[in-house]
């Protein structure tokens, strides 16, 4: 049975709709009581329509409890020159296997696994138990996994990481600096805050480095 939701919670399923790997943009329609009437996808190619729809519904579904009946759903699909050529400089999916802190007396290890073209990487960080500093030390981890599967291709410097609030939405914020021989490029991601803080700093700063890299991140 369908149900009301908010202007907030639409917003939350476009951006989880265009976390679908094939999906370039999403948009959610719904009436004045708040009930879902149409969602439109821009996708690539790649998927069939039928495949795409089932794939939107079980996102909703999964991430959100909704059920959407198919015939509301729209695909419009690019044509084949819009799938991206892969090139010596692509790089796999970076997906997030775990975050744990272990607090031993005033300070805080924070390890930060992610799983890449495979393998795990885990990187470390650690500093005083404060909750600025947990947050500092979330991203750090995640950048020091980062480079370790880089093998000290590039470096990273973290520039700050925040939790805020902007209108109804929470969201995690990191600022990067790439540092190479030619000087600093800075970089910035945004995660929304749904259940964990800390895979939202993780996400947030892999949204930052790819802008760099070509990262997609899933939990």
């Amino acid at each position: 049975m369908e149900r009301s939701i908010s202007a907030a919670t639409i917003a939350e399923i476009e951006e989880a709709l265009s976390q679908v790997s094939e999906i370039k943009a999403a948009r959610v329609v719904a009436s004045s009581e708040g009930y879902i009437e149409e969602i439109h996808v821009l996708a690539l190619p790649t998927k069939s329509p039928k495949q795409l729809v089932r794939d939107i519904e079980s996102t909703i579904m999964a991430t959100f409890g909704i059920p959407v009946d198919h015939k509301k759903i729209s695909i419009a699909q690019l044509g084949q020159d819009a799938v991206p050529k892969t090139s010596p400089y692509d790089h796999p999916r970076a997906l997030i296997r775990s975050v744990s802190t272990e607090t031993a007396g005033l300070e805080v290890k924070v390890s930060v696994a992610l799983e890449i073209g495979g393998e795990l990487f885990i990187g470390t960080a650690t500093g005083p138990a404060s909750q600025t500093t947990r947050q500092r030390l979330v991203a750090q981890a995640a950048l020091n996994a980062v480079e370790e599967y880089l093998q000290g291709s590039m470096a990273f410097a973290l520039e700050d990481v925040a939790i805020v609030r902007l209108g109804q939405q929470t969201v995690a914020v990191a600022c990067i600096a790439l540092v190479t021989s030619l000087g600093e490029q800075p970089l910035t991601g945004a995660a929304l805050v749904r259940q964990s803080e800390k895979d939202s700093i993780v996400k947030a700063t892999l949204d930052a480095l790819n802008r760099r890299l070509g990262f997609l991140t899933t939990t």
